[in-house]
């Protein structure tokens, strides 16, 4: 049965390359094995990214995937010498035939497993997640924090090469330098021209006398570093910064990863936090209630009069506006919400009964 990349990857047939990047990226990111993710969701997302990020193997595969499948799996009207799933490869059966343009690269999917192969490419920076503790006012009012944390990056003694300094860097006499050498793979359609992966450079074109003395040749080493970051106003518990590139350095010049930063929040003993808005309760008496006043009230901005209307019943909510949070990429302030409990005393006294009753409240 075919797959539905694009159902995989969560968009529409018509998402441009963009689109279909950040979809990849953030499903990627949370079904990351090194993150606790599953891992036969992240290959099922990859094998799709594969297909739809590169323009040539999505055209292929919007117009005849599905049937070129079936018929390459014997479904539908199974093999046929003069066609498969629908097309003719009479003329194709004999003798180092180079398939590459005609499957571009679709060898793993179709169940050839020869396909095309690409020279190696140095593998990119992994991704990076980090918990940034904040206390309850520094998520409200942003700061300026500096992180220390360990990652790769790029070795500063061969700057990424992977060869010592003075080591002549020559290009690969067995594949010329395209990290590629033609081979040849026996299938049910005769034998079929294939590029693998040169072994002499292990697909990097290159080759070299003497390792890096300080990498090994990997082009990045391990270092402590020390990272200032600003946090914005308004960032709330749970919420993650993405810094591009501040991930681990890739190998030889590969692209480095991103760093993001997941924000773990402080309560807070008196604020409560609703999105952007402030939430805090107070107390008064009976007499405040029923005559009125002016009391103050702690805000994230400092104390503040509120006064109280005479006849204030006891849960009555007064709104303190834009005196909450400030909301991210200056979209507003939120405002700060203040709840009434009026105290009810207990065991009174005669003279305080007597004075109730005259009352007659």
């Amino acid at each position: 049965m075919s797959k539905d990349y694009y159902n995989i990857l969560g968009v529409d047939k018509t998402a441009n390359p963009d689109e279909i990047k950040a979809a990849f990226r953030k499903k990627a990111h949370l079904h990351h094995p090194d993150k606790g993710g599953d891992e036969a969701k992240f290959k099922e997302l990859n094998e799709a990214y594969q297909v739809l990020g590169n323009e040539q193997k999505r055209k292929q595969y919007d117009q005849f995937g599905s049937s070129f499948q079936n018929g390459q799996a014997g479904g539908g009207g199974g093999y046929n010498p003069g066609g498969m799933g629908g097309f003719d490869f009479s003329g194709f059966q004999n003798g180092g035939v180079d398939m590459d343009d005609l499957f571009g690269g679709f060898g793993d999917i179709f169940g050839f497993g020869g396909g095309k192969q690409s020279a190696k490419r140095n593998q990119p920076g992994r991704d990076l997640e980090m918990i940034v503790n904040l206390e309850f006012l520094e998520a409200a009012f942003g700061l300026e924090k500096e992180l220390s944390f360990t990652k790769n990056i790029t070795c500063t003694h061969c700057h990424g090469n992977g060869a010592e300094p003075g080591t002549k860097i020559e290009t690969c006499p067995t594949c010329g330098g395209s990290g590629q050498v033609i081979g040849v793979q026996r299938t049910i359609l005769g034998n079929i021209q294939t590029k693998m992966t040169c072994s002499t450079c292990s697909g990097e074109g290159k080759i070299y006398n003497t390792k890096c003395s300080k990498c090994r040749g990997n082009g990045v080493v391990k270092e402590e570093i020390k990272l200032k970051v600003k946090i914005p106003a308004g960032i709330n518990d749970g919420e993650s910064i993405r810094l591009s590139g501040q991930g681990e350095a890739g190998q030889k010049g590969a692209g480095a990863g991103d760093l993001y930063l997941r924000m773990r929040v402080e309560k807070h003993k008196k604020f409560v936090r609703d999105n952007y808005d402030i939430k805090t309760e107070e107390k008064i008496s009976v007499k405040q209630a029923i005559l009125g006043d002016k009391i103050d009230v702690e805000t994230i901005y400092g104390p503040l009069t509120l006064k109280i209307p005479e006849g204030t019943q006891s849960g009555t909510v007064f709104k303190l506006k834009e005196k909450g949070v400030t909301k991210l990429q200056n979209r507003g302030v939120g405002d700060h919400y203040v709840k009434i409990n009026v105290l009810i005393p207990k065991d009174l006294g005669k003279k305080e009964r007597q004075l109730l009753d005259a009352l007659d409240i």
